[in-house]
């Protein structure tokens, strides 16, 4: 619009100085004579007339003013107006669905994020449980461990009394005495001590080498001679335990141990029974 302002005065300059131009060139000279009754004279030496003066360089014409353009139509710009605002909506699309796509992707990252430290906090609670149930199966188990150990060692501590009980009996008996409820001066003193039992099975226990398991604590009774300085002279199986190693190993000891020591009288018993157990 600026544009065909600007050459619309141009033209009107042009057009202006053109009228004024052939205005000035169309003024005729008008020259005159005035005759008078004067006597005539000589007429004066003609002189040169004076140069003309140079011509003006006249200015070339302005070239006309080039046509104006041609007006779009509104239909035209309408349409390209329209052109623009949907590639614009397109574009603004574009970049929402681009920044959808972003905040989706960073949602996903953050869900994906947090079910991984879900499952790491799943798993080390499972190890943890794991861990104390372990732990309280071992302690259980060390528990029940320890109360059968107990029991055991209840029990063989009753078998071992109970054993030199019965050896004690068979010793005294074998001495022509009688047990520990028996009554009279007589009978108590002449018979073996308390512990002599004790002793002369412990002196051939510690010659058993036995290194074999065996189930449960089978008793081997075994019926031994003594000379009178406490030389074991003879020895003879009165009852197996159903293991045949054990059976040797005891039979063997007894003829390592070789002699059985004295009473705290200093006396020996000729003969007697003595039960020997693997586990005792």
């Amino acid at each position: 619009m600026v544009l065909a302002v600007v050459v619309h005065a141009l033209l009107l300059i042009a057009l202006t100085w053109g009228v004024q131009w052939k205005r000035d060139s169309q003024n005729v000279v008008a020259e005159a004579e005035l005759w008078s009754a004067v006597p005539q004279q000589a007429a004066p030496r003609e002189t040169a007339p004076p140069p003309a003066p140079p011509p003006v360089a006249q200015k070339p014409p302005a070239p006309p003013p080039p046509p104006p353009a041609p007006q779009r139509r509104e239909a035209d710009i309408a349409q390209e107006r329209e052109k623009q605002r949907q590639a614009q909506e397109k574009q603004r699309e574009l970049e929402e669905q681009q920044q959808r796509e972003r905040e989706r992707q960073k949602r996903l990252e953050a869900q994906k994020q947090a079910e991984a430290q879900k499952r790491l906090a799943e798993q080390k609670r499972q190890e943890e449980l794991k861990q104390k149930q372990a732990q309280a199966e071992k302690e259980a188990e060390r528990r029940k461990q320890d109360q059968a150990a107990a029991a055991k060692a209840k029990a063989r501590e009753a078998e071992l009394a109970e054993l030199r009980q019965e050896n004690l009996k068979r010793l005294q008996g074998l001495a022509g005495t009688g047990g520990p409820s028996a009554s009279g001066t007589a009978a108590r003193s002449s018979g073996p001590s308390a512990g002599y039992a004790s002793r002369i099975a412990a002196s051939i226990k510690r010659n058993i080498v036995f290194t074999d398991v065996v189930s449960g604590n089978p008793a081997t009774e075994v019926r031994i001679r003594v000379a009178p300085d406490g030389t074991i002279v003879g020895k003879t199986l009165v009852r197996s335990s159903g293991n045949k190693a054990w059976d040797e190993a005891v039979l063997r000891a007894i003829d390592r141990t070789g002699s059985i020591p004295r009473d705290t009288d200093g006396s020996v018993v000729p003969e007697f029974p003595a039960l020997f157990r693997p586990n005792d």
